[in-house]
């Protein structure tokens, strides 16, 4: 499995010369609040990530094949747990749902549609 490295706006494998999937870094609680009203507008992925979990980093490559493989995707925003956990939290207690890591979040409407944790994320649908 390659490396994660963090570029500005971007995640790569260490031996891909392009980005996998052009996140979005949430790393705010304002910025939160303006995910949820996007999802008005569009359906919202968050995927919430442990940069300390080998399982989480192999779960993420996972996630990212998969994604860009997809022709209908939501909007892709990546949670550093490790550096926002207090953003975790208010997801958490927002959206009711247990904090868990590695984690994807589907919000469509400000609420909720689907979500996924741990060996679960493989197995998730993109489409809502």
């Amino acid at each position: 499995m390659g490396i994660i490295a963090k570029h500005p706006g971007h995640y790569y494998l260490d031996y891909q010369s392009e980005p996998i999937t052009e996140w979005t870094d949430l790393i705010s609680l304002e910025q939160l609040e303006g995910i949820i009203d996007e999802s008005y507008s569009i359906t919202i992925v968050i995927f919430k990530h442990s940069t300390r979990c080998d399982m989480s980093s192999a779960l993420l490559k996972n996630f990212e094949r998969r994604y860009n493989a997809e022709d209908t995707i939501p909007k892709p925003y990546f949670l550093d747990l490790i550096a926002h956990r207090d953003i975790s939290n208010e997801i958490e207690l927002r959206f009711d749902i247990k904090h868990e890591s590695p984690q994807v979040i589907f919000v469509k409407d400000g609420v909720v549609v689907k979500h996924a944790s741990h060996r679960e994320i493989v197995e998730i649908e993109f489409s809502i």
